[in-house]
């Protein structure tokens, strides 16, 4: 990403199932202000972790991503932001910057990894403008598709 790239937050509106060439798929559902919505298509485990952390839902042993909030927690570090900046190639690029006794450090992940552990942890989820604008729908294009629904 380079330096002059625009980023904005977006929040989690929900995970959805998508029907894509005949086949559900499931994608986390991000907004803007503006209340554009972006998808970001994600693997199954991933769609049932942030849809449970979404509903308030704890499961009966940690997911991996619960895991993964208490070791920082432990470990004395905190979770600043997500920034999904990057798309090449049909793949969304993202990183997650976690913070400890004043030190910065950013790692790179999967946005669905990011997304889990930002909304545990209250994080802000930043992504690059013109990723978002070049993916986004309206929400009307969204309510009126019958190929979309809530993920249960």
């Amino acid at each position: 990403m380079n330096s002059a790239s625009k980023i904005k937050k977006v929040t989690v509106k929900g995970v959805y199932m998508i029907n894509i060439f005949g086949r559900a798929v499931p994608a986390v559902m991000l907004e803007d202000e503006e209340g554009l919505l972006m998808p970001i298509h994600i693997g199954q485990s991933e769609a049932l972790s942030i849809n449970s952390v979404l509903k308030n839902e704890t499961m009966p042993r940690p997911m991996t991503h619960d895991l993964i909030v208490s070791m920082l927690t432990r470990l004395g570090a905190e979770v600043e932001q997500v920034l999904i900046d990057e798309k090449i190639d049909n793949i969304y690029y993202a990183r997650i910057t976690l913070e400890k006794d004043g030190t910065t450090m950013d790692f790179d992940a999967r946005p669905s990894d990011c997304i889990a552990i930002a909304l545990r942890n209250n994080a802000a989820i930043m992504i690059n403008e013109e990723v978002f604008n070049a993916d986004a729908i309206s929400k009307d294009n969204f309510l009126g598709s019958r190929a979309i629904m809530g993920f249960d």
